[in-house]
Formats: structure tokens, C-alpha cells, sequence
């Protein structure tokens, strides 16, 4: 947290000129003025489709373009050939689902997932089943909102044909031990998605070290602008089909057939945003400045000291354990997420409250919803205190 206050990054954020309090970082995170204005600044100088054009104006913006794509690959570990720029996280898996997936699921096939994934990490999944007429396997949670290692080996043993998981959950916080189930998977000959929405923005991650085959995250949780990013190594893009096809993704076209572009072009068909992979390089580039291994120590701080206080509170029901990154999920006595969040939206705090894009583990948890604080690199302990002032009033409202 030292660092980071020395750093006093939250003057690099034009949206707390307004002053409210912002605890919903883990849906989507704000941006420093360094983004946004070299997002103009693209517009304004250097705007023209890559990849076509043989001018000076197209080639510099492609130059732009394929120097976000290695600002990206080397955040991660990874190498540019294997990223591909794709809308958000959720494409990614989708498009993963759909050319991966769809080559190697067949009938009576497993698909396994656990018990804490967003949507995007399910629905995606679900219709493979139903298309291969597959079936869908979990492995659970403890009571304590934790995977177990012996869970991910029983699971990964029944030979599914793929293991997608969530490196740190939306809703709990809990941060997967990702490098190990991976090797658990890989001794059983599986491959793995991990859906790194969560995680990159807010700790350091490294493909090369994790090993998985495929990862996914969202540039606005990454200080970033709307685009998503899926790695996947390279001989598997090599054997994938694409997911979308048209202008871009192809190297010969004619009236009966086409031939695909190289990896990871033949993944980006279209028009590219070359605005928001410029957006979220500066980002990265960012972050790097702060140091992801201070990012995670500040979020991490702020959520365990949020937690704390929380916990103090006879009527506060916290799920989740302390092995969490940035969020703490919570409820508060027999009062709906919904009335807890609108009457803290009165007192200028802004946090998230619903079922988090995570009905199933709504129901392992045995709730219809909870209340959500998360932090970012801008947060502050002054926006926890603030919030928990808030708290007090919200739960005087209903005489608690």
C-alpha cells in the first residue's frame, strides 16, 4: 500500500473528480487520463484501418496495432503470436468453445467447470453439451467457498475433454491455486481454460509458468478500454478453425472456397478496434509503472481490511474465506443486496449487488443474491471507511 500512496495514482483518474466512492472495480475497472487520451489521440492523428492500407497513415496504425498486441503478450509471458484481440472475455470463451471444443467433444463426452464460474463460463459450455450432446461435470466448493485439490484430481481422472475455471472468483474472491490444477489436468491429458478475468488485472500472471493452454480476460477491468483478449498456445490456434469469418481473417478468397490467414489473424475477422488495443497497451503499460506485485499487496490489503470490519458486525453474513484478492461478497441481515446497494448509492458509494452473473453458485450458497465491494490500483482505506459510515445508515433504515 506504500508504494502505491507514493505513487498517488488516484490523481491519474479524471473520474473521481466527482467524488463518489467506487467499490465495484471487479465489474469494470476506471481509467487513467493516459488511456483515455491516447485513445483521442488515435483518433484524432493516426485513425485508418490496419492490415489494408499500403499509406503511411494505415501502416503507422498497424504498427500501433501489432505493438499492443506485444505490449499484451508480454504482460502475460506469452508470445504475440498467440494472442488474438477479440470484444471481451466472454467472446474468447466462446470462441474457444466453439473451434476447440467443438473439434474434440462428441457424444457422451465430458465438459468439466466447478461450482464458482461466472456465465460466461457455463452458458458457452452448456450449449456445446447440448450441440455434441455431451454432459457437463463440476467440481464443488467447500463450505468455506474453496476448491480442493483432491476435487480437481477426482474430476480431471474421468478423462473430460476439457477443464475450464475461473483463476479468481467473481463473487467469493478466492484465488484459485491455478498452477496446480493445471498440472493435475495435464497428467490426465486434459486441456484447460482459465478464465482470467478476474485475476490479471489485479496480480501478476504468467501463461508460461501456469501452463494452460488457453486464458482469457477483459481490458475494462484492466484500466482498459472494451476489448478482450484470448491467449492460446500455439499449435492448438494452429488446429482451430475460426469462429467468425469474413474481411481480415483470410488470405485467398474465391466463389466456392477460402483459405485462412495466419495465426492469430484468421481469429480477428472485420473491421479491428485498433483504438481500444492501443487503450488497453497504455494501460499495461500502466500498471507496469505501478507494478502488478503492488497492485495485488494494495487490493489485498483494502479487501482484508474491509473484511475485518464487516466481520465485526452481528449482522453481516460474509461468504468466502480469507483467501481472497480484491472483493469481499456479504449480506445484511434479512435486508435484499438491491435495497442494501440503492441506499448506499444515496450516501455517493457505489457497489454491486444481485447474483453476480453466478446463479449456480447462488444457489451452493443458499442465497438469491449479496452485496459486493471490490477494489482497484485508485482505491483507497478512506473509501472503506466511507462505505462502512454508510453501511450504519442503510441498516438504520431498516431498523437493524
Amino acid at each position: 500500500m506504500a508504494v502505491i500512496s507514493l505513487l498517488d495514482v488516484r490523481k491519474d483518474f479524471p473520474f473521481f473528480s466527482q467524488g463518489l466512492v467506487y467499490l465495484d472495480s471487479a465489474a469494470t475497472s476506471q481509467k487513467p487520463k493516459v488511456v483515455l487520451d491516447v485513445m483521442r489521440e488515435f483518433y484524432e492523428k493516426n485513425n485508418a484501418n490496419v492490415h489494408r492500407g499500403v499509406y503511411r497513415l494505415a501502416d503507422m496504425a498497424t504498427q500501433m496495432y501489432e505493438a499492443a498486441r506485444k505490449t499484451v503478450a508480454e504482460f502475460i509471458g506469452a508470445h504475440p503470436r498467440e494472442i488474438v484481440f477479440v470484444r471481451n472475455a466472454t467472446e474468447a470463451i466462446n470462441l474457444v468453445a466453439h473451434s476447440f471444443g467443438g473439434s474434440v467433444v462428441s457424444k457422451d463426452d465430458s465438459i468439466l467447470l466447478t461450482e464458482m464460474e461466472h456465465h460466461s463460463n457455463i452458458v458457452p459450455w452448456q450449449m456445446l453439451a447440448k450441440t455434441k450432446d455431451a454432459k457437463l461435470s463440476f467440481v464443488p466448493i467447500t463450505e468455506s467457498g474453496q476448491i480442493e485439490l483432491s476435487a480437481v484430481r477426482h474430476g480431471v481422472s474421468q478423462k473430460p475433454k476439457i477443464f475450464a475455471f475461473t483463476h479468481v472468483s467473481n463473487v467469493l474472491g478466492t484465488i484459485n491455486p491455478a498452477k496446480e490444477f493445471i498440472a493435475e489436468a495435464h497428467k490426465c491429458g486434459v486441456p484447460v481454460l482459465l478464465d482470467a478475468s478476474q485475476s490479471v488485472p489485479s496480480m501478476p500472471v504468467s501463461v508460461k509458468d501456469l501452463d494452460c493452454d488457453f486464458l482469457v480476460f477483459s481490458g475494462h477491468k484492466l484500466l482498459g478500454p472494451h476489448i478482450g483478449v484470448l491467449y492460446g498456445k500455439r499449435e492448438l490456434l494452429e488446429r482451430m478453425e475460426p469462429f467468425l469469418c469474413g474481411g481480415g481473417m483470410i488470405k485467398e478468397v474465391d466463389f466456392q472456397s477460402s483459405t485462412w490467414n495466419d495465426v492469430p489473424w484468421k481469429f480477428e475477422a472485420g473491421t479491428f478496434d485498433v483504438p481500444s488495443a492501443v487503450g488497453l497497451a497504455s494501460a499495461i503499460e500502466y500498471l507496469n509503472k505501478v507494478g502488478m506485485k503492488n497492485v495485488m499487496e494494495h487490493e489485498q490489503a483494502l479487501a482484508r481490511y474491509a473484511y475485518d470490519l464487516l466481520g465485526k458486525d452481528p449482522v453481516v453474513t460474509l461468504y468466502g474465506s480469507d483467501n481472497r484478492l480484491n472483493l469481499v461478497s456479504f449480506n445484511v441481515g434479512d435486508m435484499h443486496g438491491h435495497d442494501v446497494s440503492t441506499l448506499l448509492d444515496q450516501h455517493g458509494v457505489c457497489v454491486r449487488a444481485g447474483h453476480h452473473c453466478a446463479h449456480p453458485l447462488m444457489k451452493r450458497l443458499g442465497i438469491p443474491a449479496c452485496v459486493r465491494v471490490s477494489f482497484g490500483v485508485y482505491s483507497t482505506k478512506a473509501d472503506v471507511d466511507k462505505f462502512m459510515v454508510a453501511l450504519q445508515k442503510a441498516k438504520k433504515v431498516f431498523g437493524l
